[in-house]
């Protein structure tokens, strides 16, 4: 280490970070142990009145949602395979045990679920847990919400002091007569939960963040509970009776279809819900990096195995069906649970309160714990999950499910439902749009979705419409193509190529995403061999912007004319990866990029040679590869580059760039999406490997890309720019601003340059092309926010700390003498060192990426224009930093004095 690096050895709070970088830290059993204990009260205060809920709603006795809970903490929380699920009485059961109960009674309902539990053992045994996934969430959710309303129906009648009735319709029925005779108290009570359970969550202020902490449903509870006891209101309160007399299972007695079809639908519902929770959770956890290391991935049969004792258990004791309840799911993940210690525990605090809290829990009114479960089947009927499921087409089966549910119960729901998925599937395989146009004397025909011998006829009238001789494309948008459709292509591809046509297919072939060049053909296009004497060429459709160019055989170089190393010269931005179809995942529903940008042009594998410009060579290899995560090397092609990236959510786009390799002074650029790109400062030799490639990466754009964003940008182009955020960041190839960032064209005011500095204004030697775009994104762009994102394994860093006094000063040398500051600031010892949440940066360039992104912040306030709009309200400014290896993105969050970079996680658990 240079001896400019600070070892601060007078710090042992940072000499205890010593492990090696990347290394998981430590483990410190009790801090792990006071975490699930937390964990376990939080879950235990939510479970708690929502198993009381529970068990009112299915009109099953009270005692049997305590078992339930218990059992599901206990049973399932040891045996299940999803560490941090919580099992219990879910509100998804709700219906389906309150009709067991009103057909067979209690005691018949409790041998349905230990024989519901035994099913699921089997299914356990049979290692089918996965194939339970394969239904489609727009059933699944539409149960849910099936159910919800269901719930809401029924307990409103309690809320106004009635009885609810056994189904919807008698219960809409009856509502004009519960309005008529409402109870006042019970009203009154119920009003007061519904508010608390809306307005708790969202107390505002310090106090109000405190306050969130205690579990809503228990402060709704609670507080009626209180209420209701200081008036005197006299009100159907909770009833506990002796343990005693607590009824268990017994023999079923009734008809065996309809025994069966009960047990059925118990095993299903169960399964499936604690099976997407499982997955639900493991998403959750994943966003939260302090828990990912320690928690493993959840293995579903060993779930359902878990459930499947946990119901045979709670069944035998006389306790409600059991399934993993998203809702406390939830909380025992963002109470920072690490073990299922915090689910057993939670199981052992529910038996204390049944054993002992008996007195305190009889004061809770009926109408409350009406309240609490209506307000969950409102839950259940989610706006989200409505919006996902139009956005894919699946409305109608979601529709068809809630409504059958509701009307004629959970079972009939989903047949009804899994029909009509099924019917929509096949209307999508079948129905196929076919088109035929021309365009200056080029006939194109398209062909949108599944080809099979169903679309043959139409597709053979519409190819007959193109005249003999002219040039034709066919466009495949489809993943499916049967041997009739393909015999009926190829026939009439040949025929018509015999008759001095051409055609072109573009799309897929055979269900395999083609790549640039799509075959023998193609390859012969660009390399001069004769099609007999190449191989195929297909890109991998899952990394389209890392290995974006299809390999071009060896021998097809050699007989080119040139080496078998086919490693192009970088520039920056240069080469692109076009988007796949919309059907590879490329794009996603909502129009956005999914796969991002690219960061160079050469083959996996291969090694650049060091940069012969003076004063480079400590950046000539700085940042590779990066715990073997990257092959990419830092791309530090200019002093200071403008980027104009991102996009409206319509897929990727083309990239336009100037810039030099490693050396280049303060040369600036423009950069416009991250797909494919053009370069100056590059040979365009076309002769050789890297102007090849840049000319398919340029085609494939036009074909695959373009046609998707010509309308959005043709839109930008007439309205003119109007991004609302400025990103200064890196010039590394590995940083793709779009696809970190999920933009698009018009959406960023990108500045790109080595070390993502920000010179002071008035500087000698300053840069005035990063103040200039600063200046015209602030004053004239109007931007709302400026982000400066630093990265990990930044080159510009390491030259930094390997720098020495008295050096030639080269272009290079000259650009990082304005990141000299963030030098100092980790140097001095009266300032604390910025840092990464959950951990130690791993070493000194680390900490010093940190540390710059905290200092060019100073500088961009010390800038006139930025310092004006901060003083009228009108900007905000955010620190970034990406670690490369890890796909993982931090902010900058200021808490009190410490400089914190929190990470940023996935979206989470809904309830």
């Amino acid at each position: 280490m240079s001896a400019c690096v600070p070892t601060r050895a007078d710090e042992p709070r940072r000499e205890e970070h010593s492990h090696e970088p990347h290394s998981p830290p430590p483990a410190r059993r009790p801090r792990l142990a006071g975490a699930d204990v937390s964990a376990s009260i939080a879950v235990f205060l939510i479970a708690l009145p929502l198993s009381l809920g529970i068990a009112l709603a299915t009109g099953a006795p009270l005692q049997a949602g305590l078992v339930a809970a218990a059992v599901g903490g206990l049973v399932a929380g040891r045996l299940g395979g999803a560490p941090l699920q919580v099992s219990g009485p879910a509100a998804g059961l709700t219906v389906v045990t309150a009709e067991l109960i009103h057909q067979y009674g209690w005691r018949t309902t409790c041998a349905i679920t230990v024989l519901a539990g035994i099913a699921q053992l089997g299914l356990g045994l049979l290692r089918v847990a996965r194939t339970a996934l394969a239904v489609s969430p727009a059933i699944v959710h539409g149960m849910l919400a099936g159910i919800g309303v269901t719930i809401a129906v029924a307990q409103l009648h309690i809320v106004l002091g009635g009885v609810p009735h056994s189904s919807v319709l008698d219960n809409l029925r009856e509502l004009p007569a519960q309005l008529a005779r409402v109870h006042p108290a019970a009203l009154a009570v119920s009003v007061l939960t519904l508010a608390l359970l809306v307005l708790w969550p969202r107390l505002p202020g310090r106090a109000g963040k405190l306050l969130r902490k205690v579990p809503t449903p228990l402060v709704a509870v609670a507080v009626a509970t209180t209420t209701a006891s200081l008036m005197g209101l006299s009100l159907p309160k909770v009833d506990l009776p002796s343990w005693s007399s607590h009824a268990l299972a017994a023999l079923p007695d009734g008809p065996v279809l309809g025994l069966v079809a009960a047990v059925l639908t118990i095993t299903l519902v169960c399964s499936v819900q604690s099976l997407l929770g499982a997955v639900a959770v493991d998403k959750l956890v994943a966003g939260r990096p302090e828990q990912s290391a320690q928690v493993g991935r959840s293995d579903l049969d060993r779930e359902l195995l878990g459930q499947g004792a946990a119901n045979v258990v709670s069944g035998a004791l006389g306790g409600l069906p059991i399934a993993g309840v998203a809702v406390r799911s939830s909380a025992n993940v963002h109470a920072g649970a690490v073990s299922r210690n915090s689910t057993m525990l939670h199981g052992v605090l529910v038996v204390i309160a049944a054993l002992l809290m008996v007195p305190i829990l009889e004061l809770i009114p009926l109408a409350s714990l009406a309240a609490l479960v209506m307000a969950v089947g409102i839950q259940m009927v989610s706006l989200h999950h409505i919006r996902t499921v139009t956005r894919h087409r699946e409305v109608l089966v979601y529709a068809v499910t809630t409504l059958a549910v509701v009307f004629f119960g959970v079972l009939e729901g989903v047949t009804l439902g899994i029909a009509m998925a099924v019917g929509v599937a096949l209307h999508r395989l079948t129905r196929t749009r076919i088109t035929h146009d021309e365009t200056e004397g080029v006939h194109h025909v398209h062909v949108r979705g599944q080809l099979t011998f169903l679309a043959v006829p139409r597709l053979s009238r519409t190819l007959h419409l193109v005249p003999q001789g002219a040039d034709a494309v066919v466009e495949l948008d489809g993943s499916f193509m049967d041997h009739a459709a393909y015999e009926s292509l190829q026939d009439w591809q040949n025929t018509h190529t015999v008759h001095g046509g051409t055609v072109e297919l573009v799309g897929r072939r055979s269900g395999v995403r083609i790549g640039e060049p799509t075959g023998p053909a193609g390859l012969q296009a660009l390399t001069g061999v004769a099609p007999e004497e190449s191989d195929d060429c297909r890109c991998h459709p899952w990394t389209p912007w890392r290995n974006h160019q299809c390999e071009i055989p060896e021998a097809a170089l050699l007989r080119d004319g040139q080496p078998g190393d086919t490693q192009g010269t970088e520039a920056d931005g240069t080469g692109g990866g076009a988007a796949p179809s919309d059907a590879d995942g490329a794009l996603r529903a909502d129009g956005t990029d999914s796969a991002g940008g690219h960061g160079g042009t050469r083959e996996p594998g291969k090694a650049s040679e060091p940069s012969p410009s003076g004063g480079a060579d400590a950046l000539a290899r700085p940042d590779a590869p990066e715990d073997n995560t990257a092959d990419a090397s830092e791309d530090t092609g200019t002093g200071a580059a403008t980027d104009t990236a991102a996009g409206p959510r319509a897929g990727t786009a083309a990239a336009t760039s100037t810039g030099a390799r490693t050396g280049a002074a303060a040369a600036t650029g423009t950069n416009t999406g991250t797909s494919a790109g053009t370069g100056t400062g590059a040979a365009t030799d076309t002769s050789r490997p890297s102007a090849r490639q840049l000319a398919r990466g340029i085609s494939a754009f036009q074909r695959n890309t373009a046609p998707l964003v010509r309308g959005e940008l043709a839109r930008l182009a007439r309205e003119g720019q109007q991004p609302s955020q400025l990103f200064l960041t890196c010039a590394d190839s590995r940083l793709v601003t779009s696809m970190i960032t999920s933009s698009g064209p018009g959406d960023l005011f990108v500045v790109r340059n080595v070390g993502n500095l920000v010179p002071l204004p008035g500087r000698e030697s300053g840069d005035d092309s990063v103040a200039a775009a600063i200046e015209y994104a602030v004053d004239v762009l109007e931007v709302r926010s400026i982000t400066v994102c630093g990265h990990s394994g930044c080159g510009a860093m390491q030259a930094l700390l390997a720098s020495e006094p008295g050096a030639a000063q080269t272009p290079l040398r000259r650009w990082l003498r304005h990141g000299e500051p963030s030098l100092q600031r980790m140097s001095d010892e009266d300032r604390p060192w910025a840092r990464l949440a959950g951990r130690a940066p791993a070493d000194a360039v680390e900490q010093l990426c940190l540390t710059n992104v905290v200092q060019q912040l100073e500088h961009l306030r010390s800038h006139e224009s930025v310092a004006r709009a901060l003083r009228a309200g009108e900007l905000e400014l955010h620190g970034m930093y990406f670690h490369v290896g890890e796909a993982q993105a931090y902010l900058l969050t200021e808490d009190h004095e410490d400089r914190v970079f929190d990470h940023v996680g996935v979206a989470d658990l809904s309830a």
